[in-house]
């Protein structure tokens, strides 16, 4: 097929390279334009931009797609198909309508569940025994499209959002071959989402990733395996007068009793926090600017006493996992 291919993040990399491995004539690559990164400054280029010139294809940056020039310029591509993963641009319906067969997206869920900006973190948060990726074909809603093509993977007790985030994308890239194969050859229909089971999943805010004592344990485990590596979790500890905000890059769940916050130390020396409903076994912790430590090591540079009672923060509202 002659398509066009508009993806930003690593999520949509794997699928880019599928595409043209597969024989499709990718003509052009639409991604956020470059900005600047780090202490210099320095124009930094999205996952798929790097991807594309190492490919040795077109790329365009626009900041916009709502112009007529962008909709010329995209209508006179002469695409059969338009393959859209993890873009960042919402597409007008002068872009969804210039393909033969439409634009086709690679959603990271199994829709209607978790339509939005994060469903991988949010099925992951939310406990989902399973998730997996879906094609559609899109229409001006937000992931409302109708469905082409699934697959399924189980979330394990070990998972991260970054471990299924990387399983996904192998996934969605044989997907969007097998997807683009048969609608060439006409043997796939598209099949509108049902209204029941649909959950939105919310961007992800910053302030989410504190830990609040008051909750299960078992929800906070799931937050620090949900929330890695961004945007991470952590907890306010006190520390010479004051307090310092320590990362929680690994965690397991505890018997523990005692005031939600409550500090005790294991025989192994690892602290546990109690929770609402258990404990929290913290494994692995970071202070600001230092080096990521085990947790038992971290203690003997920064000693937290069994009987400390950590604060919790101010009660941030859960999101809402239904639109509207």
């Amino acid at each position: 097929m002659r398509i066009a291919f508009l993806g930003t993040s690593a999520f949509a990399v794997p699928a880019l390279e599928a595409l043209v491995e597969a024989g499709h004539e990718v003509v052009c690559v639409y991604t956020r334009a470059p900005k600047p990164s780090g202490r210099g400054q320095r124009e930094r280029r999205s996952p798929v931009h790097e991807t594309a010139d190492a490919l040795r294809l077109s790329v365009r940056t626009p900041k916009t797609l709502r112009n007529e020039e962008e909709a010329a310029a995209f209508r006179a591509l002469d695409l059969d198909a338009a393959v859209v993963v993890s873009y960042g641009h919402i597409l007008p319906r002068s872009f969804l309508e210039a393909p033969v067969l439409g634009c086709i997206n690679i959603h990271g869920s199994l829709l209607p569940r978790w339509r939005g900006a994060a469903p991988i973190h949010r099925a992951l948060l939310a406990g989902d025994a399973e998730t997996g990726v879906t094609t559609m074909r899109m229409d001006e809603g937000l992931d409302t499209g109708p469905m082409l093509l699934a697959e399924r993977t189980p979330i394990s007790a070990a998972d991260t959002a970054q471990t299924v985030h990387d399983r996904l994308a192998r996934l969605g890239a044989t997907l969007i071959v097998s997807t683009l194969d048969g609608l060439m050859r006409k043997t796939i229909e598209p099949v509108p989402q049902p209204e029941e089971g649909v959950t939105y999943a919310h961007k992800l805010a910053r302030e989410e990733g504190l830990l609040d004592w008051r909750r299960p344990a078992a929800e906070l485990e799931r937050k620090v395996r949900a929330f890695a590596p961004w945007p991470g979790t952590s907890f306010d500890a006190p520390h010479e007068g004051g307090v310092e905000r320590i990362k929680v890059l690994q965690a397991g769940l505890a018997l523990a009793s005692g005031a939600p916050g409550t500090l005790s130390i294991g025989r192994d020396g690892f602290p546990v926090v109690a929770c609402n409903n258990g404990g929290l076994r913290l494994l692995k912790l970071q202070r600001p600017g230092k080096a990521a430590q085990a947790a038992d090591a971290f203690l003997r540079g920064f000693p937290l006493s069994a009987g400390t009672v950590l604060p919790s923060p101010n009660v941030v509202p859960l999101p809402q996992t239904k639109p509207g």
